[in-house]
C-alpha cells in the first residue's frame, strides 16, 4: 500500500510541530490530537525517565509523543509493513532510533520476546479486533513485562463497554470524545 498524504503532528515536548506520515492500512487510526492532549496531560510528568511500549504503534505517535516529552526509551509494535517503514523513516528523521525500537509482527508474539519491564503502555488496537485489548494487557501480565505502578492506556469506540480485564489494575482517569473512548489505569502486582 502507498503512503497516503494525511500526517499527524507532535503536540508536544521537543519535537512540538513536527509531523509524522500516516500510512493508508485497514484499522490504523492514529490517536487525535485532542486526545493525546489530554493522555498527555494526564502522563506527562510519568514520561520523563520511562520505558514505554505501544502495542499497536500505527504512526507511532503515542511513543513518538512520549519520547518527545522525556521518555528514554520506547518499543514500538506493529503488524503492518508500510507502518513499520514510516515509522523507522519518521524515527530516522528525528534522529531517534537508538531510543526506539520499532518490532514487526504481531503483538502477542512480539511480547513473548520482550526483555524488559515497562512504565508506560499503549494498548490500542484496530476496532476490529476489541479481544486484543484484553490479550494484550493478560500476555503483559503474564510475562512480567510490567513495573510496578506502570500506567497502561486503552482506547475503544464508544459503541462497546471495556471492563478491566483484571482485580490488580484499577481506573485513574476515564473520558470520551466523539465516538471514542479512553481512559487511563494503574497496575499494582497485588492490590
Amino acid at each position: 500500500m502507498a503512503a497516503s498524504k494525511s500526517q499527524v503532528r507532535i503536540i508536544g515536548g521537543h519535537w512540538r510541530g513536527r509531523k509524522l506520515t500516516v500510512v493508508d492500512a485497514v484499522g490504523l487510526r492514529p490517536t487525535p490530537d485532542r486526545i493525546r492532549e489530554t493522555l498527555f496531560n494526564w502522563v506527562g510528568a510519568d514520561c520523563r525517565g520511562a520505558t514505554v511500549l505501544d502495542c499497536f504503534a500505527g504512526s507511532g505517535v503515542l511513543g513518538l509523543e512520549a519520547l518527545s516529552r522525556g521518555a528514554v526509551a520506547v518499543v514500538a509494535l506493529e503488524q503492518q509493513g508500510p507502518a513499520v517503514a514510516a515509522l523507522r523513516a519518521a524515527a530516522e528523521r528525528l534522529q531517534c532510533t537508538t531510543a526506539i525500537e520499532v518490532k514487526a509482527g504481531d503483538a502477542l508474539r512480539a511480547i513473548d520476546r520482550l526483555q524488559r519491564r515497562f512504565d508506560i503502555v499503549f494498548i490500542d488496537p484496530p476496532y476490529a479486533e476489541p479481544q486484543l485489548r484484553a490479550l494484550v494487557f493478560e500476555r503483559l501480565q503474564a510475562r512480567d513485562c510490567l513495573n510496578d505502578g506502570a500506567l497502561i492506556y486503552f482506547e475503544w469506540p464508544d459503541t462497546e463497554t471495556f471492563e478491566l480485564p483484571a482485580p490488580t489494575l484499577h481506573w485513574l482517569k476515564q473520558k470520551t470524545a466523539g465516538h471514542v473512548n479512553y481512559a487511563i489505569a494503574e497496575w499494582r502486582r497485588s492490590r
